[in-house]
Order: C-alpha cells, then sequence, then structure tokens
C-alpha cells in the first residue's frame, strides 16, 4: 500500500523543537535544499545538521559527510530530512534507523515506498514526497 502523509504527524515534526540532520545541504545556493534548510533553522527554530559527501559546513553549521559521522550527544537526531534522489533513499534511510533517529521526510520527489516502509518498522514516523517550508503554511507556522 502506497505510504500517504499523516497530516498531524507533519504539524508534530514541525512543532517540535529537535535536531534535523539535512542530508544533502550544501553550500549551493541554487539547491533547493539550501533556502529550505534556513526555514527550517530560522523559521521553525531546528537546530541542522548539514550532511553532505565533502562534510563542508552551510549556514555556520558544522557539516558530516555521513550521519554516523555527527558525535553522540544528549539528544539524538530527530529529523532526517532527504534532499538525495529516489535511487539513493534508501541509503539514507537506512543510516537513519541505524543512528537511531526518530522520523525520516524525504523532499518533494523523493520517493521509495520499500525504505519507507523499513523506516516505519523500525519505529521510525515517516513522511514521503513533501517540503516542510511549503507545508508549514497549512498549519500556520
Amino acid at each position: 500500500m502506497p505510504h500517504v502523509n499523516d497530516p498531524a504527524v507533519l504539524e508534530r515534526l514541525m512543532r517540535t523543537k529537535g535536531r534535523w540532520a539535512i542530508v544533502g545541504l550544501s553550500s549551493n545556493q541554487w539547491r533547493a535544499a539550501y533556502d529550505t534548510a534556513l526555514f527550517i533553522r530560522d523559521r521553525l527554530g531546528m537546530e541542522i545538521i548539514p550532511v553532505n559527501l565533502r562534510a563542508e559546513p552551510v549556514h555556520g553549521e558544522t557539516g558530516y559527510a555521513r550521519l554516523a559521522d555527527i558525535p553522540d550527544s544528549k539528544r539524538p537526531i530527530d529529523v532526517v530530512d532527504c534532499f538525495v534522489n529516489s535511487q539513493r533513499v534508501g541509503d539514507v534511510v537506512d543510516q537513519a534507523i541505524a543512528v537511531g533517529a526518530k522520523a525520516v521526510w524525504l523532499q518533494l520527489g523523493v520517493i521509495d515506498e520499500a525504505a519507507a516502509e523499513r523506516a516505519k518498522a523500525a519505529g521510525l514516523e515517516v513522511v514521503m514526497n513533501a517540503c516542510p517550508a511549503q507545508d508549514a503554511v497549512r498549519f500556520g507556522l
């Protein structure tokens, strides 16, 4: 059965302050992740953690090459926001499960039903084919 986003999950993830690891966030200002990450940090009030192949810092935040490279802290990763293509997102979802993330958010156009099922089976909340910057309007954020 295809995944259907639960509006209550979307709203809760956007309203509950937490740590968002944004996979695919680089310093390339032309990519959607660049502005969306600012929205998540500055409008929603989340801590953002850039995750990109070069481990480059973005928006003044330290970058990491993989989710597993993010140092342990007293708070787990609440949401892994995926700005990678559908063919690569399954690996990211598996990494999110391995590091004990609470949720995965697959951005607009990123669809992997099998990965979503694995995440749900592991107890993660799942949002797929959605953007917090666009969905925030529905919830007055």
